[in-house]
């Protein structure tokens, strides 16, 4: 497939990339401690936070693989967000005035201040390995759109990429990363209405056609409305979205990190229910994309689409139908969904890494100035773990990649969202029945996750979409926890004050 290189495009994309280097640069200069690289020394408006969130959680998998769903299947992936704006209104009244008490930095020092070193520890370890996949998947889709605008090698795309992104978000800390965010969330929501509205208008009935052919090829289904453990139906897909979305308002880092950037427990409430009410119209006009990329080569067949993956189709479109800069500015809305995306998990795997790891255990009781080189350190070796995956990534076959997001959230996911929940919502879970309730439930999900890779016995295997593993994984965490701790309540003499939501202290 012959794509032709344009000269405007490549001028559009260098003049965003060279913005994100001056960025990375100017807030370098104000890093001097630890507060000021992991939280930006607590000063943020709920305005910048909520955008921030939005270029966070919203990456290249919402501008590539979100569209690449629609295209190959249906819309019954979009059902995993649809519980965001219900979700946000917990993490208003309950999840933000937990993380702000205190000035926590780490979602996982509450962990240990509720359980204990173990569940700390078991916390830190499942982010950082969920973060490393998933950013490893993420600059893999960018990577694939540079490919089609360079033509050099996808293993070089992603090496380039993403040390450029390394670079700034090493050097510049959390304001290089928020302020960013911002720029390029908004740069995502740009790009995404040019090219859907694009697209619309390529199409000769416009939109009353893609409506048309969308639903005579079912292509608006939610999903089978029945359940099913073994099958993608809505119920599934619904179920691992209030996982997914329980634990990344209740404790995702990159969320954790920006409640406590905001200047106020306020301020950071104004930025989830800005980001949430944004979010949810966002993801439905991606999966329209999706749809409408069906209906127009529908209606104008490609001899070359049938060669493509799934996440290529998007990127063809840009390159092949879109005028020159209209589709240079797509690209960089793409590149910087990406971005936003690294550059937050980058920051936050070296702040878990510095407070959870290293000043409780590994470098006990050195000087602030050894933990903010050591943060720039961890965040190099970051960078290079996420290029490998992303190598590994670009060399395995997949439906679409936003797929092997959903499988990889539930199978590795673990059982985080019981841990954060049963810790806010009772006083009768304590460390001891934490602990044990945690090696049975990651047995668990080890077993099921052997019997998704086909190493059991057939006979050995519990037959469920690998999407309800974290459900399955999560619900018997909080059984096992919640029995035993039961059992042990009356004898427990730990001080929960302002560690529940029983023993909420008063402000």
């Amino acid at each position: 497939m012959n794509i032709e290189i344009r000269t405007a495009d490549v001028i559009t994309v260098l003049v965003y990339l060279v913005g994100m280097i001056l960025a990375g640069l100017y807030f370098s200069r104000k890093n001097k401690t630890t507060e000021d690289y992991f939280v930006g020394n607590r000063s943020f408006s709920g305005w910048v936070i909520g955008l921030s969130m939005l270029g966070t959680i919203v990456s290249s998998a919402t501008f590539l693989a979100l569209p690449a769903a629609a295209y190959i299947l249906d819309w019954r992936q979009l059902s995993v967000n649809l519980v965001v704006p219900f979700v946000a209104i917990l993490a208003v009244i309950i999840f933000i005035p937990f993380f702000r008490r205190g000035k926590l930095t780490s979602a996982f020092e509450y962990l240990g201040e509720r359980y204990g070193m173990v569940p700390r520890m078991y916390g830190t370890f499942s982010f950082i390995i969920l973060q490393l996949i998933r950013m490893a998947q993420i600059l893999f889709l960018v990577s694939l759109v540079i490919q089609f605008l360079t033509g050099i090698s996808i293993v070089w795309v992603i090496i380039a990429t993403g040390v450029f992104i390394g670079f700034y978000t090493i050097v510049g800390g959390i304001e290089a990363v928020i302020w960013t965010d911002v720029l390029q969330a908004i740069i995502l929501l740009v790009g995404g209405a040019i090219c859907c509205t694009w697209m619309v208008m390529d199409i000769p009935g416009g939109l009353s056609q893609v409506i048309e052919i969308a639903q005579a090829n079912n292509k608006f289904s939610m999903g089978e409305m029945r359940f099913d453990l073994g099958e993608r139906t809505f119920y599934t897909v619904a179920i691992l979205g209030v996982i997914t979305w329980l634990g990344i308002y209740s404790g995702d880092q990159n969320m954790v990190q920006r409640y406590a950037s905001a200047r106020s427990t306020r301020e950071a409430q104004k930025a989830t229910l800005l980001y949430s009410a944004i979010a949810l119209p966002m993801w439905i006009l991606f999966f329209f994309i999706g749809t409408a990329l069906f209906v127009f080569y529908q209606v104008n067949p490609s001899d070359v689409i049938g060669g493509l993956e799934s996440d290529q189709v998007l990127p063809y479109f840009i390159f092949s139908e879109l005028p020159p800069v209209v589709s240079g500015i797509i690209i960089s809305a793409v590149i910087a969904a990406a971005m936003s995306t690294m550059d937050s998990g980058v920051n936050a795997i070296s702040t878990v890494s510095v407070v959870d790891l290293m000043k409780p255990w590994l470098a006990k009781g050195k000087t602030d100035a050894f933990y903010l080189k050591s943060a720039h350190w961890i965040a190099g070796v970051v960078t290079v773990l996420v290029i490998s995956g992303a190598i590994g990534f670009s060399q395995i076959e997949k439906e679409s990649m936003n797929d092997i997001s959903l499988i990889v959230t539930s199978v590795f996911g673990g059982c985080l969202m019981g841990l954060f929940l049963m810790g806010f919502f009772t006083n009768k879970i304590d460390g001891y029945s934490a602990v044990v309730a945690l090696i049975v439930a990651v047995t668990f999900n080890i077993y099921l996750g052997l019997g998704l890779l086909g190493v059991l016995p057939d006979n050995w295997i519990l037959k469920v979409h690998s999407y309800w593993v974290g459900a399955l994984v999560n619900g018997l965490f909080i059984v096992v926890a919640y029995v035993l701790g039961s059992f042990r309540y009356k004898n427990s003499t730990k001080d929960l004050t302002g560690l529940t939501v029983w023993n909420r202290v008063k402000k």
